[in-house]
Protein backbone atom coordinates (compact mmCIF):
# COMPACT_ATOMS: atom_id res chain seq x y z
CA UNK A 1 0.00 0.00 0.00
CA UNK A 2 1.61 3.29 -0.51
CA UNK A 3 0.62 6.92 0.47
CA UNK A 4 0.74 8.63 -3.10
CA UNK A 5 -2.13 8.93 -5.32
CA UNK A 6 -2.53 6.28 -8.17
CA UNK A 7 -6.45 6.80 -8.85
CA UNK A 8 -5.92 8.53 -11.75
CA UNK A 9 -7.66 12.08 -13.44
CA UNK A 10 -10.80 12.17 -11.45
CA UNK A 11 -8.43 12.61 -7.91
CA UNK A 12 -5.51 14.86 -9.44
CA UNK A 13 -5.79 17.84 -7.14
CA UNK A 14 -5.44 14.99 -4.51
CA UNK A 15 -2.43 12.96 -3.62
CA UNK A 16 -3.44 11.20 -0.31
CA UNK A 17 -5.38 11.53 3.42
CA UNK A 18 -3.77 11.08 7.01
CA UNK A 19 -5.13 10.32 9.76
CA UNK A 20 -2.74 10.45 13.41
CA UNK A 21 -4.16 10.05 17.05
CA UNK A 22 -1.14 11.12 19.55
CA UNK A 23 -2.15 8.65 22.64
CA UNK A 24 -0.26 8.84 25.63
CA UNK A 25 0.08 5.61 28.17
CA UNK A 26 -0.77 6.59 32.46
CA UNK A 27 1.71 5.63 34.33
CA UNK A 28 4.64 7.30 32.32
CA UNK A 29 5.74 10.83 32.30
CA UNK A 30 5.58 12.24 28.73
CA UNK A 31 8.00 10.72 26.23
CA UNK A 32 10.75 14.42 26.79
CA UNK A 33 10.91 13.47 30.18
CA UNK A 34 11.50 9.08 29.19
CA UNK A 35 15.00 7.71 29.98
CA UNK A 36 16.33 5.04 28.69
CA UNK A 37 14.41 2.29 30.68
CA UNK A 38 10.81 3.89 30.67
CA UNK A 39 11.19 4.27 26.92
CA UNK A 40 12.30 0.71 26.58
CA UNK A 41 9.36 -0.66 28.43
CA UNK A 42 6.98 1.15 27.02
CA UNK A 43 8.13 -0.14 23.28
CA UNK A 44 8.03 -3.90 25.12
CA UNK A 45 4.48 -3.84 26.02
CA UNK A 46 3.21 -2.18 23.26
CA UNK A 47 4.95 -4.71 21.14
CA UNK A 48 2.89 -7.49 22.77
CA UNK A 49 -0.40 -6.41 21.17
CA UNK A 50 0.67 -5.12 17.98
CA UNK A 51 3.09 -7.73 16.80
CA UNK A 52 -0.13 -10.04 17.53
CA UNK A 53 -2.12 -7.90 14.97
CA UNK A 54 -0.12 -8.54 12.03
CA UNK A 55 2.30 -5.24 12.69
CA UNK A 56 6.18 -5.46 11.90
CA UNK A 57 8.47 -4.31 14.34
CA UNK A 58 11.50 -1.56 13.56
CA UNK A 59 13.49 -0.19 15.98
CA UNK A 60 15.23 2.41 14.89
CA UNK A 61 17.69 2.54 17.55
CA UNK A 62 19.20 -0.82 15.55
CA UNK A 63 18.60 0.85 12.13
CA UNK A 64 21.03 3.05 10.12
CA UNK A 65 20.03 6.84 9.83
CA UNK A 66 20.26 6.51 5.81
CA UNK A 67 17.57 3.29 6.65
CA UNK A 68 15.27 5.92 8.92
CA UNK A 69 15.39 8.49 6.64
CA UNK A 70 13.95 6.39 4.22
CA UNK A 71 10.96 5.92 6.61
CA UNK A 72 10.84 9.53 6.62
CA UNK A 73 10.27 9.52 2.80
CA UNK A 74 8.39 7.21 2.95
CA UNK A 75 6.08 9.45 5.37
CA UNK A 76 5.65 6.36 7.80
CA UNK A 77 7.41 8.87 10.26
CA UNK A 78 8.52 12.06 11.53
CA UNK A 79 11.89 14.11 10.97
CA UNK A 80 12.21 14.10 14.82
CA UNK A 81 11.12 11.02 14.98
CA UNK A 82 14.24 9.53 12.94
CA UNK A 83 16.75 11.33 14.64
CA UNK A 84 15.73 10.89 18.09
CA UNK A 85 18.96 9.04 20.23
CA UNK A 86 16.27 7.64 22.94
CA UNK A 87 14.71 3.88 22.19
CA UNK A 88 12.13 4.34 20.20
CA UNK A 89 10.09 2.07 17.52
CA UNK A 90 7.98 1.79 14.15
CA UNK A 91 5.14 -0.70 14.33
CA UNK A 92 4.03 -0.92 10.36
CA UNK A 93 1.55 -2.73 8.51
CA UNK A 94 2.62 -1.80 5.02
CA UNK A 95 -0.78 -3.12 2.92
CA UNK A 96 -3.32 -1.73 4.96
CA UNK A 97 -1.03 1.80 5.36
CA UNK A 98 -1.14 1.96 9.12
CA UNK A 99 1.57 2.68 11.67
CA UNK A 100 2.69 3.44 15.18
CA UNK A 101 5.17 5.65 16.01
CA UNK A 102 6.24 4.39 19.98
CA UNK A 103 8.01 6.82 21.82
CA UNK A 104 7.73 10.30 19.64
CA UNK A 105 6.60 13.40 21.42
CA UNK A 106 4.36 11.17 22.67
CA UNK A 107 4.12 7.48 23.44
CA UNK A 108 2.09 6.45 20.67
CA UNK A 109 1.83 8.14 17.06
CA UNK A 110 -1.68 6.02 15.51
CA UNK A 111 -1.80 6.87 11.91
CA UNK A 112 -3.77 5.57 8.44
CA UNK A 113 -2.12 6.57 5.33
CA UNK A 114 -4.40 6.45 2.29
CA UNK A 115 -4.34 7.32 -1.58
CA UNK A 116 -6.85 9.97 -2.60
CA UNK A 117 -9.18 11.84 -0.61
CA UNK A 118 -10.38 8.95 1.98
CA UNK A 119 -10.88 10.85 5.59
CA UNK A 120 -13.44 8.75 7.18
CA UNK A 121 -11.71 5.20 5.88
CA UNK A 122 -8.20 6.57 7.32
CA UNK A 123 -10.03 7.28 10.33
CA UNK A 124 -11.60 4.34 10.82
CA UNK A 125 -8.36 2.30 10.03
CA UNK A 126 -6.79 4.36 12.69
CA UNK A 127 -9.19 4.02 15.33
CA UNK A 128 -9.35 0.28 14.89
CA UNK A 129 -5.72 0.27 15.58
CA UNK A 130 -6.38 2.26 18.74
CA UNK A 131 -9.06 0.59 20.09
CA UNK A 132 -6.64 -2.88 19.71
CA UNK A 133 -4.39 -0.73 21.94
CA UNK A 134 -6.99 0.36 24.22
CA UNK A 135 -7.70 -3.08 25.41
CA UNK A 136 -4.41 -3.08 26.91
CA UNK A 137 -3.65 0.19 28.14
CA UNK A 138 -5.35 3.18 29.78
CA UNK A 139 -5.07 6.67 27.87
CA UNK A 140 -4.05 9.87 29.57
CA UNK A 141 -7.27 11.35 29.71
CA UNK A 142 -9.23 14.11 31.23
CA UNK A 143 -12.88 14.41 30.97
CA UNK A 144 -12.67 18.31 30.16
CA UNK A 145 -9.42 18.21 28.50
CA UNK A 146 -9.94 15.24 26.52
CA UNK A 147 -6.89 13.09 25.34
CA UNK A 148 -3.52 14.56 27.01
CA UNK A 149 -1.09 15.16 25.15
CA UNK A 150 2.80 16.68 25.00
CA UNK A 151 1.52 19.30 23.29
CA UNK A 152 -0.91 21.61 24.03
CA UNK A 153 -2.12 22.27 20.77
CA UNK A 154 -3.02 18.41 20.56
CA UNK A 155 -5.26 18.20 23.74
CA UNK A 156 -9.16 16.86 22.95
CA UNK A 157 -9.26 14.44 20.05
CA UNK A 158 -5.91 14.46 19.87
CA UNK A 159 -6.03 13.86 15.90
CA UNK A 160 -4.37 15.24 13.39
CA UNK A 161 -5.98 14.69 9.77
CA UNK A 162 -4.59 16.13 6.73
CA UNK A 163 -5.29 15.30 3.04
CA UNK A 164 -1.88 16.32 0.40
CA UNK A 165 -2.87 18.57 -2.30
CA UNK A 166 -1.51 18.94 -5.55
CA UNK A 167 -1.91 23.09 -6.34
CA UNK A 168 0.38 24.04 -9.42
CA UNK A 169 -1.97 26.58 -10.99
CA UNK A 170 -2.72 28.16 -7.54
CA UNK A 171 0.71 28.00 -6.56
CA UNK A 172 1.64 29.83 -9.93
CA UNK A 173 -1.07 32.27 -9.92
CA UNK A 174 0.33 33.11 -6.05
CA UNK A 175 -2.71 32.37 -3.77
CA UNK A 176 -1.16 29.65 -1.28
CA UNK A 177 -0.71 32.63 0.94
CA UNK A 178 -3.90 34.16 0.76
CA UNK A 179 -5.33 30.40 0.93
CA UNK A 180 -3.17 29.74 4.20
CA UNK A 181 -4.28 33.07 5.93
CA UNK A 182 -8.27 31.72 5.06
CA UNK A 183 -7.93 28.66 6.11
CA UNK A 184 -6.06 29.83 9.86
CA UNK A 185 -9.40 31.22 10.31
CA UNK A 186 -11.53 28.58 10.32
CA UNK A 187 -8.90 26.55 12.46
CA UNK A 188 -6.95 25.05 9.45
CA UNK A 189 -3.34 24.85 8.82
CA UNK A 190 -1.42 24.71 4.94
CA UNK A 191 2.22 22.84 5.33
CA UNK A 192 4.99 21.08 3.45
CA UNK A 193 5.14 17.96 1.64
CA UNK A 194 7.01 17.19 5.28
CA UNK A 195 4.30 18.33 7.57
CA UNK A 196 5.63 20.89 9.85
CA UNK A 197 8.13 23.34 9.44
CA UNK A 198 9.02 21.65 5.65
CA UNK A 199 9.11 23.72 2.80
CA UNK A 200 6.41 23.46 -0.38
CA UNK A 201 8.02 21.28 -2.75
CA UNK A 202 6.39 20.41 -6.33
CA UNK A 203 3.09 22.69 -5.49
CA UNK A 204 2.53 19.78 -3.14
CA UNK A 205 0.95 21.23 0.50
CA UNK A 206 -0.43 19.27 3.33
CA UNK A 207 -3.85 20.79 5.05
CA UNK A 208 -4.88 20.20 8.13
CA UNK A 209 -6.72 20.44 11.28
CA UNK A 210 -5.12 23.14 13.87
CA UNK A 211 -7.97 22.93 16.32
CA UNK A 212 -8.37 19.72 18.17
CA UNK A 213 -10.08 20.89 21.87
CA UNK A 214 -13.51 21.86 21.47
CA UNK A 215 -14.73 19.63 18.44
CA UNK A 216 -15.67 16.11 17.66
CA UNK A 217 -13.03 14.11 15.70
CA UNK A 218 -16.34 13.81 13.22
CA UNK A 219 -16.51 17.30 13.09
CA UNK A 220 -12.58 17.83 12.14
CA UNK A 221 -13.02 15.45 9.35
CA UNK A 222 -16.24 17.86 8.14
CA UNK A 223 -14.64 20.71 7.96
CA UNK A 224 -11.26 19.95 6.95
CA UNK A 225 -13.37 17.53 3.64
CA UNK A 226 -15.64 20.78 2.71
CA UNK A 227 -12.25 22.86 2.90
CA UNK A 228 -10.57 20.52 0.15
CA UNK A 229 -13.13 20.28 -2.14
CA UNK A 230 -13.48 24.24 -2.00
CA UNK A 231 -9.62 24.16 -2.32
CA UNK A 232 -9.98 21.70 -5.55
CA UNK A 233 -13.03 23.82 -6.99
CA UNK A 234 -10.74 26.67 -6.72
CA UNK A 235 -7.27 24.96 -8.01
CA UNK A 236 -9.83 23.70 -11.26
CA UNK A 237 -10.67 27.46 -11.47
CA UNK A 238 -7.41 28.90 -11.93
CA UNK A 239 -6.47 26.06 -14.46
CA UNK A 240 -9.01 26.87 -16.74
CA UNK A 241 -7.77 30.57 -16.64
CA UNK A 242 -4.87 29.15 -18.99
CA UNK A 243 -5.51 30.29 -21.84
CA UNK A 244 -3.89 32.05 -25.20
CA UNK A 245 -0.38 32.71 -25.30
CA UNK A 246 0.32 31.47 -21.39
CA UNK A 247 -1.16 28.16 -22.41
CA UNK A 248 1.82 27.61 -24.84
CA UNK A 249 4.27 28.97 -23.05
CA UNK A 250 3.31 26.19 -20.38
CA UNK A 251 3.01 23.37 -22.49
CA UNK A 252 6.37 24.66 -23.57
CA UNK A 253 8.02 24.12 -20.50
CA UNK A 254 5.91 20.94 -19.44
CA UNK A 255 7.25 19.07 -22.23
CA UNK A 256 10.75 20.38 -21.43
CA UNK A 257 10.39 18.91 -18.19
CA UNK A 258 9.40 15.95 -19.55
CA UNK A 259 12.07 15.84 -21.53
CA UNK A 260 14.49 16.36 -19.02
CA UNK A 261 13.14 13.56 -16.69
CA UNK A 262 13.60 11.12 -19.35
CA UNK A 263 16.84 11.65 -20.92
CA UNK A 264 18.86 13.50 -18.34
CA UNK A 265 22.20 11.85 -17.48
CA UNK A 266 22.06 13.20 -13.97
CA UNK A 267 19.29 14.41 -12.01
CA UNK A 268 19.06 16.36 -8.87
CA UNK A 269 16.49 15.65 -6.25
CA UNK A 270 15.59 19.23 -5.89
CA UNK A 271 15.67 19.25 -9.51
CA UNK A 272 13.48 15.87 -9.80
CA UNK A 273 10.60 17.51 -7.81
CA UNK A 274 10.41 20.44 -10.03
CA UNK A 275 10.27 18.38 -12.85
CA UNK A 276 8.04 16.06 -11.25
CA UNK A 277 5.19 18.71 -10.63
CA UNK A 278 5.52 20.04 -14.32
CA UNK A 279 4.99 16.48 -15.42
CA UNK A 280 2.08 15.83 -13.14
CA UNK A 281 0.90 19.52 -14.18
CA UNK A 282 1.13 18.36 -17.95
CA UNK A 283 -0.67 14.97 -17.50
CA UNK A 284 -3.53 17.10 -15.12
CA UNK A 285 -3.48 19.63 -18.42
CA UNK A 286 -3.90 16.52 -21.22
CA UNK A 287 -0.18 17.89 -22.43
CA UNK A 288 1.53 14.63 -21.45
CA UNK A 289 -0.32 10.95 -22.51
CA UNK A 290 2.48 8.91 -21.75
CA UNK A 291 3.91 9.18 -17.87
CA UNK A 292 1.36 8.19 -15.66
CA UNK A 293 0.44 8.76 -11.97
CA UNK A 294 0.95 5.81 -10.75
CA UNK A 295 4.83 6.33 -12.21
CA UNK A 296 5.37 9.38 -10.72
CA UNK A 297 3.89 8.04 -7.42
CA UNK A 298 6.68 5.41 -7.49
CA UNK A 299 9.54 7.59 -8.09
CA UNK A 300 8.05 10.19 -5.28
CA UNK A 301 9.04 8.03 -2.68
CA UNK A 302 11.90 5.56 -4.69
CA UNK A 303 14.25 8.77 -6.49
CA UNK A 304 14.29 10.63 -2.78
CA UNK A 305 17.87 10.04 -1.49
CA UNK A 306 17.83 7.38 1.11
CA UNK A 307 15.29 5.20 -0.44
CA UNK A 308 17.30 5.28 -4.39
CA UNK A 309 20.80 4.81 -1.99
CA UNK A 310 19.10 1.79 -0.15
CA UNK A 311 18.04 0.30 -3.36
CA UNK A 312 21.47 0.38 -5.15
CA UNK A 313 23.48 -2.53 -6.10
CA UNK A 314 26.57 -0.24 -5.17
CA UNK A 315 26.29 2.27 -2.77
CA UNK A 316 26.97 5.85 -4.61
CA UNK A 317 30.18 7.35 -3.52
CA UNK A 318 29.26 10.89 -3.87
CA UNK A 319 26.51 12.93 -4.90
CA UNK A 320 27.15 13.17 -8.75
CA UNK A 321 27.61 9.37 -8.71
CA UNK A 322 23.72 9.75 -6.81
CA UNK A 323 22.20 11.97 -9.21
CA UNK A 324 23.22 9.34 -12.15
CA UNK A 325 21.74 7.04 -9.96
CA UNK A 326 18.41 8.76 -9.91
CA UNK A 327 18.23 9.49 -13.51
CA UNK A 328 18.86 6.21 -14.30
CA UNK A 329 16.06 5.03 -11.60
CA UNK A 330 13.74 7.69 -13.15
CA UNK A 331 14.26 5.85 -16.92
CA UNK A 332 13.69 2.85 -15.57
CA UNK A 333 10.46 3.61 -14.02
CA UNK A 334 9.29 5.27 -17.10
CA UNK A 335 9.96 2.87 -19.39
CA UNK A 336 8.84 0.07 -16.97
CA UNK A 337 12.00 -1.53 -16.75
CA UNK A 338 12.41 -1.64 -13.14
Amino acid sequence: MAWYNTLGKASDTVISTRVRLARNITGFPFSSRLDVSGASEIIEKVSVPLEASGFRKINFTDISPIMATSYVERHYVSPEFATKETPHALFLQEQSGIAVMVCEEDHLRIQSILSGLALEDAYKNALCAEKRLDEDFDFAYSETLGYLTHCPTNLGTGMRASVMMFLPALTAGGYIGALATQLSKIGLTVRGLFGEGSGASGCMYQISNQITLGLSEEEILKKLKEAVLQINESEQKARQAITGDRLEHLTDRLLRSEGLLKYAHMISSAEFIKLFADVRFGITLGVISDVTYEQLGTLLVEAMPATLTLGAETTPKNEIARDKLRAQKIQAVLQNKQ
